[in-house]
């Protein structure tokens, strides 16, 4: 196999820094020193931190708007449903950072920001058609204006969920987050759809939750002790 790239190693090694310890404690210096080059080699391919993370988020946002994809020529089925929610948490699961730090790092750049904001307005659009779509197929009773709101608050509990985890779930001063933490988020999606299911969907529905159903208290005990029995994690 071809060694990667150097520019494909100084974008790997970020995300993996970015997302252990937070895009804020990472220097292009830390970027340099974890893969064994000087600082000015980084520079010739990044003239900064922000250009990296803007690089990375442009992955990001491919990712996104290939899982969002809606199927040609035939009516979308609860496998669809699930291949969109798997998409997008397994997608904040391998950029979790930038859900960590979004605000920050919007505020921070202006480019970044604008970018963002056209791939939220991609996101409402392709949610509320997919939203129809299941009420198409009969999974789903809701009218137009249901249909919309449920496309917003889905990307309202899907864009605030990381920081949820870090506000109310996790302890003071722990970093730590998991695949399992952010699946949870999948759960709560359904739980917000379960009453415009129809009687067709319902049973058909419920194997899927608990799919990814994690206990929760409500001080957030449950999802903490669970992060002890979860094996190391890519």
């Amino acid at each position: 196999m071809a060694k990667p790239k150097t520019r494909e190693r100084i974008l790997q090694a970020s995300l993996a820094l970015f997302n252990e310890v937070g895009e804020r404690n990472v220097s292009t210096n830390h970027i340099a020193a974890e893969l064994g080059m000087s600082p000015g080699n980084l520079y010739y391919h990044f003239r900064n931190k922000q250009q990296i993370i803007y690089e990375l988020y442009l992955g990001y946002e491919a990712e996104v708007k290939q899982t969002l994809q809606l199927p040609e020529g035939r009516p979308l089925t609860l496998e669809d449903k699930r291949g969109y929610l798997e998409g997008i948490f397994d997608g904040m699961w391998r950029f979790r950072f930038f859900h960590r730090d979004l605000e920050h790092m919007l505020e921070c750049d202006g480019q970044l920001r604008a970018s963002y904001r056209q791939l939220a307005q991609h996101c409402l659009a392709q949610g509320k058609a997919i939203y129809q779509g299941l009420v198409d197929a009969g999974y789903l009773q809701a009218s137009e204006e249901e249909v919309e709101a449920l496309s917003y608050n889905s990307w309202i509990l899907m864009t605030s969920w990381v920081s949820f985890l870090r506000t109310v779930v996790q302890d003071e001063g722990d970093t730590t987050l998991t695949s399992a933490m952010i699946r949870r988020g999948i759960y709560q999606i359904m739980a917000l759809e379960r009453v415009f299911l129809t009687e067709f969907a319902r049973d058909q529905i419920r194997p899927m939750e608990q799919d990814f159903f994690a206990p929760l208290d409500a001080d957030g005990t449950a999802l903490r002790e669970q992060k002890t029995a979860v094996s190391a994690e890519p």
